[in-house]
């Protein structure tokens, strides 16, 4: 099982939805990490990704890989992040046939409609809940191996 989450700017909230994966998941699990920029990349390497890159390139390469894509709801916005994510990235990402877990975190000139207005904590909490979720729901034990059940 592959988790790939994607940040930008600092990669503040994916450094720790990292940590909290990370945290909560067996080191089995592989978590890729895309930025839209090397420090994005480099916060979320340092709270225990496996491997992690930027770039438009990265993004066509790595996308693919991932079971589960995760990030603020930014990452389907072309342009977002001040213009760091590109039409391309997420391009990448939208067509992704990949489960998305997004933090409903709004952009300037985008209201999210239906939503509570959690603090960041409790969106994590919740991000986390739904990545167990999607790993038991396909089969995939805590240890991210695949049961037995499943082979036979």
């Amino acid at each position: 099982m592959k988790i790939l989450v994607v940040d930008g700017a600092g990669g503040s909230i994916g450094q720790q939805i990292v940590a909290r994966l990370r945290k909560n998941l067996s080191e089995k699990v592989e978590i890729l990490v895309l930025g839209t920029n090397a420090i994005a990349v480099s916060n979320m390497m340092r709270a225990g990704a496996n491997r992690g890159a930027s770039g438009e390139n990265a993004f066509r390469v790595t996308v693919p890989e991932a079971d589960i894509i995760i990030g603020p709801v930014s990452i389907m916005v072309p342009n977002s992040f001040m213009g760091e994510l590109t039409l391309v990235m997420a391009e990448y990402l939208s067509l992704s046939k990949a489960k998305k877990i997004l933090l409903p975190m709004s952009q300037p000139h985008i209201d999210l409609v239906g939503t509570n207005n959690l603090p960041l904590p409790h969106l994590m909490d919740e991000t986390i809940r739904l990545v167990k979720a999607e790993l038991s729901e396909n089969k995939i034990g805590q240890a991210g191996e695949v049961r037995e059940s499943v082979r036979n």
